[in-house]
């Protein structure tokens, strides 16, 4: 398989493993309409901090959990993301190979020779993260230009792997305009996706728009089992060389020979005829017409106009522009330019629309403005889904713009009357270890708890009915778990602390300051002690 090799690769390649565990403080809630202190449990978060970290912050919770991720990165053009401003390489990797780099405005092409190898040192990581996030059954889906687009298939084909390619989108952004230009206009724009594992996916399809839906004509109640159709003409006369057993004669009321590219059996054809399927006809100019209807089969048996689906195409051209997405934003703000390039509401909701899961989990870890948690909300207001949004931004318009948008969706704009939800708004707080490798108990206990959970199952500590004492974190795998931590005193693991355990399992892990067991003993019990803060993993 072809590798990718760029300047500080050999640096960055596991510095997803470096990157310190950062927690997440809640700000506020936003509880449809109404501001509060008090967190709403909707599942909908916006996160502002940078997005290594806060992708890292996410895993105790998500890992393997997400269903679908939406990017839309910086494109290295050497103006990316906010107006006038270039994207800030700035991640803390301390080497002096790319330390160089650190806080510097990435150039354009001939200003900075290395701005390749930066993009790709700022990706890299942050797909790492993506991709133990991702369920099984999840898609990526990532937005992307000529600048990188290479590159990117590459990464991501040494990530995800290349057999979990799935297809390159392209999308028609402008339509017309571009004589400016001093060698092509550039209308369009690519969309990489990939799936974690192309075969636990199935079929993609796409549910019928309103639009589409209207096109189709009332069917015959005794057809109503192959579903809504188009009516399809031909007018074809006889070839010299007719490929024998692919097309079928259909006799015209005057004896005219016309041939149907569509195999017809006899008997079908002639039960067309007597139940309308198949009609024959004189057009203006006087040709036979044969018109028969093209039938879109039901995906699921049901007979429900919602569940018709379509296959989604690679080429998107007549579908929402970067005009219709700054109209999006200029009716929502009331004024204009406030990005560069933002996306349409409605391309993203073909994307999200493909994602089987109504309950799914999507992320936005370059959410600018916020289009993806718009277009998740108008989607479970059309399909009564329950899908939850996540979105990461690192500017200082993650307040002002990404969630300030989210909050008049909800609230309602323009003609648009607003959608029933509800978000979660964090920064990005301490590291929950100190510099000196103890814990910071400045960042509470739960979450403390939380991680060492994680870092032992690599799932996420839910809340449950404790009947045991309360050090207990959960059992997995027949394993129970305790974290005997106490804030201003050492805890020490004795018989004493043995007769409080109530949990039954085949094994116990037990973390505490010290241990007074015998091995011995701990060997005959399937005990297991870790000293806190030595033996808690980082991950």
């Amino acid at each position: 398989m072809p590798s990718l090799h760029w300047q500080g690769k050999e640096k960055v390649i596991n510095h997803h493993l470096e990157v310190p565990f950062r927690v997440l403080e809640h700000q506020y809630g936003f509880n449809n309409g109404k501001q509060t202190k008090i967190e709403t449990h909707s599942g909908n978060k916006i996160i502002h901090g940078d997005n290594l970290e806060a992708l890292k912050a996410l895993l105790p919770e998500y890992e393997g959990l997400i269903d679908c991720i939406e990017i839309d990165p910086p494109y290295n053009t050497g103006n990316d993301r906010a107006p006038n401003k270039g994207w800030i390489y700035s991640d803390n990797v301390n080497h002096p190979k790319i330390k160089k780099w650190l806080g510097s405005m990435v150039g354009k092409e001939g200003e900075d020779l290395s701005r390749h190898d930066k993009w790709l040192c700022m990706m890299y990581p942050r797909l790492q993260l993506l991709y133990k996030l991702l369920s099984e059954e999840a898609i990526i889906f990532i937005h992307i230009d000529d600048n990188e687009e290479s590159n990117l298939r590459l990464i991501m084909d040494e990530i995800f792997g290349p057999l979990n390619f799935l297809r390159k989108i392209v999308w028609q952004r402008h339509a017309g305009g571009g004589n400016d230009s001093k060698h092509y206009a550039v209308d369009h724009e690519y969309i990489l996706t990939y799936a974690k594992n192309k075969n636990k996916i199935g079929k993609i399809r796409l549910p019928l728009t309103e639009k589409e839906k209207a096109s189709f004509k009332k069917i015959d109640d005794n057809f109503n089992k192959w579903g809504p159709y188009k009516t399809k003409s031909f007018k074809r006369m006889r070839p010299e060389d007719p490929r024998e057993g692919l097309q079928y004669i259909i006799i015209a009321p005057d004896g005219t020979e016309l041939f149907d590219e569509w195999k017809w059996e006899e008997n079908e054809y002639k039960k067309g005829l007597q139940n309308g399927i198949v009609n024959i006809r004189k057009d203006r100019k006087n040709n036979w017409l044969v018109e028969y209807k093209l039938y879109l089969k039901y995906s699921n048996g049901l007979e429900d106009d919602d569940e018709r689906e379509k296959v989604p195409r690679s080429m998107m051209l007549n579908t929402e522009r970067n005009s219709d997405a700054k109209k999006q934003l200029t009716n929502i703000f009331g004024k204009a330019n406030l990005f560069n390039n933002p996306k349409p509401v409605g391309l993203i909701q073909s994307f999200l629309s493909q994602i089987k899961n109504k309950n799914a989990n999507i992320l936005d870890s370059f959410s600018g403005s916020g289009t993806t948690a718009h277009a998740v909300l108008k989607l479970n207001q059309s399909d009564n889904g329950n899908r939850k949004f996540i979105l990461i931004e690192m500017e200082n318009y993650a307040e002002t713009i990404t969630a300030e948008r989210i909050k008049r969706v909800i609230k309602g704009y323009g003609d648009d009357k607003g959608i029933v939800a509800s978000f979660d708004y964090y920064e990005l707080g301490s590291n929950l270890f100190q510099e000196d490798g103890n814990l910071n108990e400045s960042v509470g206990i739960d979450k403390i708890r939380n991680y060492v959970y994680y870092s032992l199952t690599k799932t996420p500590l839910k809340t449950i009915e404790n009947k045991d004492n309360k050090y207990f974190l959960n059992r997995h795998n027949d394993t129970a778990y305790y974290f005997f931590y106490e804030v201003k005193k050492l805890t020490t693991v004795n018989h004493k602390f043995l007769c409080t355990v109530k949990t039954k399992a085949d094994q116990y892990v037990i973390f505490a300051d010290n241990c007074l067991l015998t091995k011995d003993y701990m060997q005959k019990h399937n005990i297991i002690f870790k000293k806190i803060p030595r033996d808690i993993t980082r991950f």
